[in-house]
């Protein structure tokens, strides 16, 4: 499956692209703080359902303008639009943008189907329109520094991986965590897609999974915040095991749990015939690499070399890419990729069966060592 959107130029022009921000939440902060700050893009307007919301996160950063959707939907100047929605309005936002004659970034997942996520493909290449897609913690120094070594050859040929997140659950430090265990979330929706794009960056597309999903508690209880004590029902799956084999044959394990009281967050490993790769935790965009060779006692650490200053980074691919015309990297494609595997993995937990995972996407190039986002190029 490849949809043509993603290489396509859009307006070309000079000077930073215009960017209009949907959701005002916990996440827009992140983004904001590198966003108001790359010189490549300029954020013009900050929307939200809640229009007192964006209009505090608009005074924080000194955005001129704000109000409700259609504020950033509207908005002359903005080419790009940062859907930050909750996951069950990504799509719909997503969509609106892409009637509106906008390029889209949109926070993980892409979709929390298959069936929304090829509409949106599809009505995005029928309208030249670019979809851009987090995580872009792939194109931070760390993981891109794994990526040159394992396509040097430092490991020898990829073989097998391991990838472990394990955390007691975001409820005892989130102030709203009740969508984090809704349908379209849970520790798979939610982290699942930092990990598989790391190992689709490795080993390529998904062939077919297995997985083992379970829950322990029906209910949880919200730790902080003002509704401190308030119970939210328990909807998806809390601990996910699953196997992958991808396209070239190579296999992975990974686990994605909200329910072990030890953290073991950031845990990838890449087994070749030649040597193991730890990478940094695929949440971040920064992080040494680790290397263990045959007959090696201890880790050889290797720093990362790169860009690493955080969340927009993608964004700012997307904007050089609509000026230039070339491919950017965190497309839709991939995270449709990943969406198809995340589903894939959910209905192997219901069938207690292989399920093959139907999409392919091409490999993304790596960035160049020497990509800045703190560099004016436009």
């Amino acid at each position: 499956m490849s949809h043509s959107a993603d290489t396509l130029a859009g307006p070309r022009g000079s000077g930073p692209v215009g960017v209009g921000i949907i959701g005002a939440g916990n996440i827009s902060k992140q983004y904001l703080d590198n966003l108001t700050s790359f010189p490549d893009v300029k954020v013009h307007v900050i929307a939200d359902l809640f229009e007192d919301a964006a209009a505090a996160r608009a005074k924080e950063y000194g955005i001129e303008n704000h109000g409700g959707v259609d504020a950033a939907l509207n908005h002359p100047d903005v080419e790009i639009i940062v859907n930050l929605t909750i996951p069950a309005a990504h799509v719909e936002v997503a969509a609106a943008a892409v009637n509106a004659g906008k390029h889209v970034w949109t926070e993980k997942p892409f979709s929390l189907d298959r069936e929304s996520g090829l509409g949106l493909l599809k009505a995005a290449d029928a309208a030249g329109i670019r979809l851009g897609c987090a995580p872009d913690t792939f194109l931070g120094a760390g993981l891109q520094t794994a990526r040159r070594l394992i396509e040097r050859g430092d490991i020898g040929t990829p073989l097998t991986a391991m990838t472990t997140f394990q955390t007691p659950g975001p409820e005892a430090w989130h102030p709203s965590p009740a969508f984090l265990f809704q349908y379209g979330a849970g520790p798979l929706f939610d982290m699942g897609p930092y990990y598989l794009t790391a190992l689709v960056q490795t080993f390529g597309s998904v062939r077919r999974v297995a997985a083992i999903g379970s829950k322990a508690k029906e209910s949880r209880v919200i730790g902080s915040g003002p509704r401190l004590g308030e119970e939210f029902a328990v909807e998806v799956p809390t601990h996910v095991s699953t196997m992958a084999q991808f396209e070239s044959g190579q296999s992975s394990h990974s686990v994605f749990s909200f329910e072990s009281p030890r953290q073991r967050m950031g845990f990838v490993e890449i087994t070749g015939t030649e040597a193991t790769i730890s990478l940094p935790d695929p949440n971040y965009f920064v992080g040494d690499v680790h290397l263990w060779r045959a007959g090696d006692e201890e880790w050889t650490v290797i720093p990362a070399t790169g860009a690493g200053q955080g969340r927009g980074m993608g964004v700012v691919d997307v904007a050089r890419s609509i000026r230039t015309g070339v491919p950017h990297r965190a497309t839709g494609n991939l995270a449709y990729h990943v969406l198809d595997t995340m589903v894939s993995i959910s209905e192997s937990i219901e069938s207690e069966t292989f399920v093959d995972v139907e999409s392919s996407v091409a490999k993304v190039p790596a960035l160049p060592g020497d990509w800045d986002p703190t560099v004016s190029t436009l």
